[in-house]
């Protein structure tokens, strides 16, 4: 089968290790099964892989890809959940399983023409999705539904700001957030990505590090040291920080003085749960709501596609089709 892989680790130049090609078909195991591929969509954890992120050389060649939807085995039309955890051991929740993985870290991921994932981590496909808007959810749309309605404690009429807007977890944000009835404010440093956040919800956008015009509720933070700094100034006594992401740098200065005094949260949040991902596809079939794509390619472009994520040109997300 054709696919899309990490054949080396080359952090300073992670395009260089990707390759294109023939891979062996995806192994049968006990309580796995295989999805015929029509659609999977672009991260920046397929770029960290590259990188030698969350992975190690002995584990390489790494089918790339965490996102995908396609056809079961049994000919339904299914979302792939890229979580591989057991929930008994989160407690009910898998992304609290301490040896979770996503797909393409331990096992070959989607960003082929098949891919293998538990049973359990099939979703229904709505017919009112095309494989290409929801090849775009189990990552990025997962990762801001979680943030947002599992993590924040916001409600609707409140405000949020959004660091960043353009990438694929801060697009789902500003769009997520406002057909929940939150004001969305949004940041990011290119003109065009912030006219965009307007036109896909937001209700007003800054520049970066931009005094507000009051404090907010909550901040969604994925850029990390770059905007640490403002996310925590822009926040009212009592507000939270949700991060799930820092792709500027982990370790900003933390300014506990400031935490601390106005009683401050800071919340991690990574993925979501197949039930969340279910409560997203659902969301989005009943209120129309449609993730945002770039542009989409072919597989067999797939090089393309990574070299505009690299480039950072990005409004929303990057799908290839098989």
């Amino acid at each position: 089968m054709f696919a899309v892989t990490a054949e080396r680790i080359t952090p300073d130049d992670p395009l260089a290790g990707l390759g294109l090609g023939e891979r062996p078909e995806p192994e049968s195991r006990e309580g796995w099964t295989t999805v015929e591929v029509r659609a999977c969509a672009l991260n920046h954890h397929d770029l960290w892989t590259l990188k030698g992120v969350g992975i190690t050389a002995d584990r390489l060649p790494m089918v790339l890809g965490c996102d995908a939807a396609g056809i079961a085995e049994d000919g339904t039309e299914v979302v792939v959940h890229a979580v591989i955890g057991d929930p008994a051991a989160g407690g009910g929740d898998e992304t609290l399983d301490p040896r979770r993985s996503l797909l393409s870290e331990v096992h070959p991921g989607t960003l082929a023409e098949r891919v293998a994932v538990p049973r359990r981590n099939l979703v229904p496909k709505p017919a009112a999705l095309s494989f290409e808007e929801a090849a775009c959810l189990p990552t990025a749309w997962l990762t801001a539904y979680r943030m947002l309605f599992t993590r924040s404690g916001l409600r609707p009429g409140q405000t949020v700001l959004v660091q960043g807007a353009g990438g694929g977890v801060a697009t789902a944000l500003v769009a997520l957030g406002a057909v929940a009835g939150l004001r969305v404010w949004a940041t990011s440093r290119d003109e065009r990505k912030r006219q965009a956040a307007l036109e896909h919800g937001a209700a007003a956008v800054f520049a970066p590090g931009e005094r507000l015009p009051e404090r907010v509720d909550a901040v969604m933070e994925t850029v990390g040291a770059a905007t640490w700094e403002h996310s925590l100034r822009s926040l009212r006594p009592g507000g939270r920080i949700v991060v799930s992401g820092a792709t500027s740098g982990p370790n900003p200065p933390a300014d506990l003085a400031r935490v601390f005094f106005l009683q401050l949260s800071v919340v991690g949040s990574t993925m979501g749960t197949r039930d969340e991902l279910a409560a997203l596809l659902t969301l989005c079939e009943t209120t129309g709501l449609r993730p945002v794509i770039d542009a989409t390619y072919s597989l067999r472009d797939a090089r393309t596609a990574f070299e505009r994520l690299a480039q950072g040109d990005v409004f929303g997300k990057l799908v290839l089709t098989t």
